[in-house]
């Protein structure tokens, strides 16, 4: 016994996967656009109360380190060291949300793994 699928129906699945692949293609270069709009960017992020200000491109350098004279105490490096990570953490995370934020809008919510 063999299934028929209805009058016209015949070529749709064709057109239809034609239909998926032009918009998966489209997504793509909707992403690679945004993925380079955020490389382009630079994020900054302080700690210590502005002592400690780091600044970031979307590609993740590290462009610059910014440290108020009052925060540089050799008696404490510690401290110093301790809000240089804390800033640079902090701006990481800067990045990475704003790129999972903007590629979500592109992709409609579509969790594609390995992406960002």
């Amino acid at each position: 016994m063999r299934a028929r699928l209805p009058e016209g129906y015949a070529n749709r699945g064709a057109s239809n996967m034609n239909q998926m692949i032009k918009q998966a293609q489209k997504m793509q270069e909707e992403m690679a656009k945004k993925q380079e709009e955020i490389e382009q960017r630079e994020f900054t992020a302080s700690s210590g109360g502005g002592a400690v200000e780091v600044v970031m491109s979307g590609k993740r350098e590290l462009k610059a380190v910014n440290l108020k004279p009052e925060v540089v105490d050799p008696e404490d490096m510690e401290m110093l060291q301790d809000l240089i990570i804390a800033a640079v953490n902090e701006v990481i995370k800067q990045v990475d949300e704003t790129t999972s934020a903007e590629m979500e809008q592109v992709t409609g919510g579509l969790n594609i793994p390995g992406l960002f």
